[in-house]
């Protein structure tokens, strides 16, 4: 039998349990397709049980349009053959100054409610003897967000990735996101943000947080 109890106190706290999104073994025995046509199925019953008419023209399509939204784009950052193919270039002009992207698009889902979290990613590092396409940090975020997250896993997540593909210890990873469960339930505050940091390498030294935080809009201090 579920406890309720903990369940509540546990998706108020917002509560990370594990650096990796928690998966099943056989978390791709079925295809997409097939995990449509389930969710499909499940969430029909779900709009039956709200009272919802599904003869309705506008209400008819919308268990297909929810299940393919869930599969195809909300969180297909659960399957790892969609990680973006992250190209890395050798550091010929010796580049080793730190290199930002700020301002990098958060759309991703809340593991405890499935309600949006928004906002933005700002990712720093300092290359040694590769670089990589600006494009690829943000599809990398992009990648990552897209999943049911706790945003402390989100940032962990991308720097772990960045370190081992940069082979670097100095990378950056600053989240700054909105959270529509604090929104649009519970305390309901409209108004409210949410902000984590991961860093490792030179990153864990003050003089370079600072000159990674004076780089962002509003000059972040810690």
């Amino acid at each position: 039998m579920l406890d309720i109890e903990k369940i509540e106190a546990l998706g108020d706290q917002h509560i990370a349990t594990s650096l990796e999104t928690p998966m099943t073994e056989n978390a791709f025995a079925l295809s997409d397709n097939e995990k449509i046509d389930l969710i499909q199925h499940h969430f029909q019953k779900i709009m039956e049980t709200l009272g919802l008419d599904l003869n309705d023209d506008s209400l008819s399509g919308t268990p297909y349009r929810f299940a393919k939204m869930y599969v195809k784009e909300l969180f297909y950052g659960l399957n790892p053959d969609n990680r973006p193919k992250i190209s890395t270039f050798a550091n010929k002009y010796g580049y080793q100054k730190m290199l930002v992207e700020q301002d990098i698009t958060i759309d991703s889902s809340c593991e405890h409610h499935f309600l949006p979290i928004t906002g933005h990613a700002h990712v720093g590092y300092i290359p040694k003897h590769k670089v990589v396409g600006l494009s690829k940090i943000n599809r990398l975020v992009d990648y990552y967000a897209h999943r049911p997250q706790v945003q402390e896993r989100l940032c962990l997540q991308v720097l772990n990735d960045l370190q081992e593909t940069l082979e670097t210890e100095d990378v950056i990873v600053m989240v700054h996101a909105k959270h529509l469960c604090v929104s649009s339930r519970g305390i309901k505050d409209k108004d409210s943000f949410t902000t984590t940091v991961e860093y490792g390498g030179r990153f864990k030294e003050d003089q370079l947080r600072n000159e990674f935080y004076g780089l962002l809009k509003g000059g972040f201090k810690e």
